[in-house]
Order: C-alpha cells, then structure tokens, then sequence
C-alpha cells in the first residue's frame, strides 16, 4: 500500500504517453504475495524487494526482470495541533516512545523492525499494552487522525497524504527504516515486450520527480 499513490501517478503517466492502459490491484502486501503464489494472472507485480526475492525463488517471478524502484522510509505522525515531540535523534525517540499514552505502527516490513528496535531498546514489554494494532487496511495515519493514537509510525508515502495529522519528521538516521520496493515480471506473463517497456519507465529518471513528490527516493 505504501506504493499505491506511487503507481498511480506512474501509470497515468506511462499511459498518457504510450496508450497502452495499465490495470494495478492495490492490496497489503501479504495479500499481494498469496494472489500471486495461488496462480492469479498478473503481468508484474511490485513488492517490498525480500517479497519479490522469496517470489523469484518460488519461480512465480522471473529474475532477469527484477527492477528495483524506490527506497521508502519510515515517518513520526502526531494528531494535528497537538505538541510535537523531540525525535531529532535515537535516544530522544525512544524517550518519546515511552511518554506516548498509544503508539501505532505497520503490520508490514517497517513495523517488524521497529518492534526489533523496541526489544532492542528494552521497552518492548513496558510499552506492549500501550500499542494500537491497525485493523487489516487501515492506516496508522488514519488512526492518529482521530485521535485514537497519540504517536504514529509508517511509512512517509502513506502518511503525507492524511488529513488531521502533522508530520512530526523522518525517524533519525541511526534508526531509519528503509524498504525497497521492487518490481518484477511474472513468469507467466504473455505480454513480456509491454511489460519490460513499462518497467524501464517506472526506473527511468523521468520517473523520478513523482517518487519524490509521493515521500520516496528513487532507487
């Protein structure tokens, strides 16, 4: 989902210039794998980079066409007008995790981490009952937006597009969460030719300035 406004803009773009009409299914990404593994026909499919190896392995992907498309890190979300608190570096961030009455994160690769950086910091068990699980869709964001959240995190693509919250920062270098995201083509696929001119679309610099503008660095 952190890619979904992404492909969006790079679709609308790549069919205003080629014609050719591009079809994305936008789901999490477990769900995403499971279609693919249970047969779905797909041309491409674009995934956090470890999904689309363990896909590749599978032999559902094909591994000469993987790309990799964007680096995406991970952004600090409070409700609007309510303080913002210090997170200019790792030990003001932890102490923020622990004055937050509730925290929020993603089900996804960046909330695995944070959990290990959590057990890491010796908080994990203090704060457990202070976290807010996102039901299955929702976004943190959306979470922080009605207040049911005092502190969120997830990716900065999914988070600058919410209403109702103020973003805080990107988490300081030390601690920075980045997913790739990458694309490759299905070994099923029966429209190669199409699908490698898309793919060197979404990859070229001309794509570039729609990462940006959607919180992602192009890879």
């Amino acid at each position: 989902m952190a890619t979904r406004q992404l492909l969006a803009e790079l679709t609308d773009a790549y069919t205003a210039r080629s014609g050719q009409p591009v079809a994305i299914a936008s789901v999490g990404g477990v769900d995403a794998a499971k279609r693919v593994q249970a047969g779905e026909a797909f041309d491409v499919v674009i995934l956090a980079s470890d999904a689309i190896a363990k896909l590749v392995v599978s032999g559902h992907l094909r591994a000469d066409s993987v790309v990799d498309l964007v680096h995406s890190g991970v952004a600090v979300a409070v409700s609007a007008g309510t303080p913002q608190p210090d997170i200019s570096g790792e030990d003001a961030v932890r102490q923020a995790v622990l004055a937050a009455p509730t925290l929020s994160y993603s089900t996804g690769p960046s909330g695995v981490a944070l959990a290990q950086l959590f057990a890491r910091w010796g908080i994990a068990e203090q704060i457990k009952e202070r976290i807010v699980t996102a039901p299955p869709g929702v976004p943190v964001g959306s979470l922080v937006a009605k207040g049911e959240v005092a502190l969120g995190f997830q990716q900065l693509s999914e988070l600058i597009h919410v209403d109702g919250i103020t973003i805080v920062g990107p988490l300081p270098g030390a601690i920075q969460i980045t997913t790739t995201f990458s694309a490759a083509m299905t070994t099923s696929c029966t429209r190669p030719a199409e699908v490698q001119t898309l793919l060197d679309f979404m990859a070229s610099p001309e794509a570039a300035p729609a990462k940006r503008r959607q919180g992602m660095e192009p890879a």
